[in-house]
């Protein structure tokens, strides 16, 4: 113990010798000693992917969508058969474009959230509006199977943000976009099948808008907003449509039917009306295109659609 106290003695005198002399007059600072440890902030959660990989949509893959309303096959074949049935037709209808495409092809649901309704019901909009509870278990079981889902609003005499502020929660998950029917869109006065509604440019900025911030506050990988459109009147002031935020990828999706000369007619107007750089979406119709297209037949527009989907 005696030979232990000594050579502490002795290290004790080395390192007060190694030390630096104070300065004359030179106030002693605080101890040098070890104090708590920092806390590391932590690290920000990382972006999901979108199906298909990555955190935006196009160019790197392109979309093939069943459209309808769960349980009701007269508003679109998404509601010919059930939940498993549509996810199987689904993936099948994708894998039937995969040798035409030059990126990969994601199975999509197009869903009717808002369903435009010939009575006014109870808050007089002339849309029926689905409830998020009833829409989840597509939502989910569709992200599960690696699919895309966009939730399509007709929305009467309602205004566009305001329905799609009650999908919220779905909107929040990270492959799940938004649609617009200007088609349903009606002005006071207005009933459903009487025209064609529209809609202007500042009221889908104001959705794009929301989105963005939604999608930037919740770490989202970028969201598809699809505004359908088959007569130039259904998006009016279309030059001033804001597609510059980064989270928010526009897409004009030409909705027109009947014969393949009819329909290449609306894609050309549609395409040539469109601000500069958009991508553009193409639909086929099972029973109203007279002859409904094939893959090959679709894919040979130019441009080439980044987003087909079938009614």
């Amino acid at each position: 113990m005696w030979v232990a106290a000594v050579a502490v003695v002795v290290v004790l005198v080395l390192a007060a010798g190694c030390s630096a002399p104070a300065s004359p007059g030179a106030v002693p600072g605080p101890s040098s000693g070890p104090g708590p440890s920092a806390v590391a902030s932590p690290a920000p959660a990382p972006v999901p992917a979108l199906p298909g990989g990555g955190q935006t949509l196009f160019p790197g893959r392109r979309l093939v969508a069943l459209y309808g309303h769960p349980g009701a096959p007269e508003l679109g074949v998404l509601g010919a058969q059930d939940l498993p049935g549509s996810i199987a037709r689904a993936q099948k209808l994708a894998a039937s474009y995969t040798p035409l495409s030059d990126v990969p092809v994601v199975p999509t649901f197009e869903i009717i959230a808002t369903t435009a309704s010939s009575e006014a019901g109870p808050d007089g909009d002339y849309s029926s509006e689905s409830s998020v509870a009833s829409l989840r278990p597509w939502v989910e079981q569709a992200a599960a199977a690696g699919m895309y889902v966009v939730l399509d609003l007709q929305p009467g005499r309602a205004d566009f943000l305001a329905q799609a502020r009650r999908y919220t929660d779905l909107l929040a998950l990270p492959g799940v976009g938004l649609a617009l029917d200007a088609e349903w869109h009606l002005e006071r006065g207005q009933k459903p099948l009487r025209q064609i509604g529209g809609v202007d440019a500042v009221d889908i900025n104001a959705v794009t808008d929301w989105l963005a911030g939604l999608t930037a506050t919740a770490h989202l990988p970028q969201k598809l907003l699809v505004l359908h459109q088959f007569q130039l009147s259904m998006i009016r002031n279309e030059p001033q449509l804001d597609t510059h935020h980064p989270e928010v990828q526009v897409l004009i999706h030409m909705d027109g039917n009947g014969s393949p000369a009819l329909k290449d007619a609306t894609w050309w107007s549609v395409t040539t009306a469109a601000p500069p750089g958009l991508p553009f979406g193409w639909k086929n119709f099972y029973h109203e295109d007279t002859p409904m297209l094939d893959p090959a037949q679709t894919m040979a527009h130019h441009p080439a659609p980044m987003m087909i989907s079938y009614q």
